[in-house]
């Protein structure tokens, strides 16, 4: 496929002023997906007492999460695709601000339904990871990208395990509202710093945005994930739900219908029709399923009560304490998963990272009594994660043309979003129906644990299959093995062709 010309950009500072700026480039823009999954974590410790604290119902607080996930889900495509076509550092910029007005707007009120709000603006920040692979790919020569983009790739992991501990620190010893004004500071330090150390990528996609291809999308995933996010709640049986799931099939049908027949549709749907793609968006959500369990399950498993005979009774802040080796694990290990994909190709650490993820979760499921070996088991969960989240968008940025890295990496983030919602739900669906009453509380019982822990080592059993059929990547690794099959198909040895 052609590449459209890099559109010409004024001239910048000179190379030695701009050599410092450059440096930090990398580390910018890691932090800014470390604070977007922080600031996906920071509400989970408040979830509890935000009844008491707002006045609201558990039902209305519980969409401080949701609105989130469903502003995430249905903003990342969206704003990857006006980064390719309107400039990545343009869009990354915008959505920190959006993300650091939510803090701002959480800071400032009790209200439920500001929160909610405020919340939404946040989730913007859900295309911080992929806009800034695909700045990586267009900024960094060949022998630096994989690293970084590998380092890119765990933040989320990194911010997860770093936001729950902190976020709990926080409410136990000062005013709940300090957390967001910290997560507003961090925020205006974060665009700052990008706007002064990122350059504006030259790539770009020309055309016209898709408006009708971006509201269609939107409904038919707001459908969808709220379908999904609040089955439990509602009933999986009731009206509300099948219809939700009934919308989200005719509209999502007549969205893909007409980015069929789009000139510039939202989303390539003849990129995705490609194994290479294709294969790699389905890989991503049941890798995102598989992920999501562990710190869910570990976090309610850990602070179940010792009267249970299996529970430890820990506090939120220790909790995130043992989710903390796991996040660290990810920061150290990135560099390792790149040169597995250099060496043997990206699909090759997804399935290695898919079943390590796999015998993590047979580690958990051997024994989840014991605090060392719950730590344990999380931290391979978390390495096998490693491993597949670095492989996943170098095998995007490989199969994709450089004009369309950031619209196509939001999709495979918003298909790891969609993995997590579907964790999520049935996570809660197996452990809500192996509960039994404890001091008149419905408490998930140990086998009940144990089943998710299963079904989340079996997803990633089939997220290992699945990686292991995408075709070759075309990367040096697969050139490679295909110039040694040449030679020894050739007579005496000789490669053909020669």
């Amino acid at each position: 496929m052609d590449q459209p010309a890099p559109i010409p950009q004024p001239s910048g500072a000179p190379a030695a002023a701009r050599a410092p700026r450059n440096r930090c480039t990398i580390p910018v823009l890691a932090s800014g997906g470390i604070l977007m999954a922080v600031m996906q974590t920071v509400v989970v410790p408040l979830l509890p007492d935000l009844p008491r604290l707002t006045g609201a119902s558990a039902a209305a607080v519980s969409w401080t999460v949701t609105a989130t996930l469903l502003s995430g889900a249905v903003l990342t495509p969206v704003l990857g695709r006006a980064g390719d076509m309107y400039g990545k550092k343009r869009v990354l910029t915008a959505a920190l601000v959006l993300m650091t007005l939510g803090s701002v707007m959480c800071a400032l009120t009790s209200d439920i339904g500001v929160l909610i709000a405020a919340r939404a603006l946040q989730g913007a920040a859900a295309c911080v990871v992929p806009l800034s692979i695909s700045i990586l790919r267009d900024e960094l020569p060949p022998e630096r990208r994989g690293s970084a983009v590998a380092l890119m790739s765990s933040t989320v992991g990194i911010g997860a395990a770093l936001g729950l501990p902190l976020a709990a620190l926080v409410v136990q010893y000062a005013d709940w509202h300090t957390m967001f004004w910290l997560t507003g500071a961090l925020g205006t330090l974060g665009v700052a710093a990008t706007w002064w150390a990122v350059k504006e990528s030259p790539v770009r996609e020309p055309g016209r945005f898709d408006v009708l291809g971006a509201l269609g999308l939107a409904a038919g995933l707001v459908c969808l994930l709220l379908g999904v996010s609040q089955g439990g709640t509602w009933g999986w049986g009731s009206a509300r739900i099948l219809g939700l799931f009934l919308a989200a099939l005719v509209v999502l049908a007549l969205w893909w219908w007409r980015q069929l027949r789009t000139e510039r549709p939202l989303v390539d749907l003849g990129l995705v029709s490609r194994p290479r793609v294709g294969l790699s968006h389905v890989a991503a959500l049941l890798t995102g399923f598989a992920f999501y369990a562990n710190s869910l399950v570990t976090a309610q498993l850990v602070q179940t009560p010792k009267t249970t005979d299996y529970g430890l009774g820990l506090s939120i802040v220790a909790t995130g304490l043992c989710l903390l080796p796991g996040g660290v694990t990810m920061l150290l290990l990135s560099p390792l998963s790149a040169r597995i994909s250099a060496a043997r190709g990206p699909r090759i650490t997804l399935a290695l990272g898919a079943a390590v993820m796999a015998c993590g979760y047979a580690v958990r499921i051997a024994d989840s009594r014991d605090l060392w070996m719950i730590v344990v088991g999380a931290t391979v969960v978390a390495t096998g994660t490693t491993l597949a989240y670095s492989a996943l968008p170098t095998l995007i940025l490989r199969a994709v043309p450089a004009s369309q890295t950031a619209s196509a990496n939001g999709v495979n983030v918003l298909m790891r979003t969609i993995g997590q919602a579907v964790s999520s739900a049935a996570v809660a669906a197996v452990l809500v129906h192996h509960s039994s009453p404890v001091r008149g509380t419905s408490i998930p019982t140990l086998h009940g644990y144990l089943l998710a822990f299963a079904m989340a080592g079996g997803v990633a059993l089939a997220a290992c299959a699945a990686a292991l059929t995408i075709p070759g990547d075309g990367g040096p690794a697969d050139g490679g093995r295909r110039a040694r099959r040449a030679t020894r198909g050739a007579p005496g040895g000789v490669r053909a062709g020669t």
